[in-house]
């Protein structure tokens, strides 16, 4: 039996706040314990102080250190995920941005989208609201391998589309025998790409005029530091005027107060200001 004790979760623990800015917290020692135990199995080993030592001196091209954040990252999402937040977004944030910017192509980041149900709600929710010749382009981002590759196939089971409406489902997924595929149409406009929220530098390089930021219950896994940091990040790559959403149990304003609160509809959203 492989005994994993404080110490040794702790310099992983560190190894993963370092290259991704995700905390674990000392009450999910045996979540992370378990994961531990997954790798050493896989790539025989016989203590975590080996693993430790792996990770620190022969993973030089960080591929196990991606692993690891394959199995800790959390991937708990569906299709229309507070559903009043969409709505707020819907009808009244994206007809505003629209309007003042008739004819630029609506930009959206989908920062932390696991598998991809953020990003194909967005992209069914811009072809309801927005004219037919109105582009847009959803650019959705994860640390996570393995749920991007999920995300670029785009098929799901009932779960995951339990909340989409009967009419969207007919129109916008094609049923197969296993679950649900989303339709190229749908597909059509959303790009992935493997990116570490943590990473200012490959952040920027996405581009600076996004419209809409949504990073929903992400930043809840990091510390106070990290958040500020990426936050920071979004704000310099938004254009004046752009919205950014978070959980609804996560709150903008304490993080930062450089976006402006406003009400939108029966919700709170948070608004880059205008120059």
């Amino acid at each position: 039996m492989v005994i994993i004790g404080l110490r040794e979760f702790k310099k992983v623990r560190d190894i993963i706040y370092s290259k991704t800015g995700i905390y674990i917290p000392e009450s999910k020692v045996y979540f992370l314990k378990k994961r531990i135990e997954n790798r050493l199995k896989e790539l025989e080993l016989q203590s975590a102080e080996d693993y430790i030592k792996y990770l620190h001196f022969f993973d030089k091209t960080g591929r196990e250190v991606q692993n690891l954040i394959n199995l800790v990252t959390v991937n708990e999402t569906y299709f229309f995920r507070e559903f009043p937040q969409l709505q707020a977004f819907a009808e009244h944030c994206l007809p505003e941005v629209a309007r003042k910017a008739p004819h630029k192509k609506i930009e959206i980041l989908s920062a932390g989208c696991s598998t991809g149900e953020e990003p194909y709600t967005l992209s069914i929710i811009l072809m309801e609201m927005l004219d037919s010749a109105r582009s847009f382009e959803i650019t959705a981002i994860d640390i996570d391998e393995n749920a991007l590759e999920k995300a670029k196939k785009g098929i799901y089971n009932e779960r995951s589309v339990k909340d989409v409406p009967k009419i969207y489902l007919e129109k916008y997924f094609d049923v197969l025998k296993s679950g649900y595929a989303v339709k190229p149409v749908v597909k059509k406009n959303v790009k992935f790409k493997k990116v570490n929220l943590f990473d200012a530098r490959s952040l920027s390089m996405l581009g600076k005029d996004f419209d809409f930021i949504f990073c929903r219950n992400v930043l809840i896994y990091f510390s106070d530091d990290s958040r500020r940091k990426v936050v920071e990040s979004f704000y310099n790559m938004m254009v004046p005027g752009g919205y950014i959403f978070l959980g609804h149990s996560e709150s903008v304003s304490r993080i930062t107060t450089a976006f402006r609160i406003k009400r939108a509809g029966d919700f709170i959203v948070y608004q880059k200001p205008l120059e």
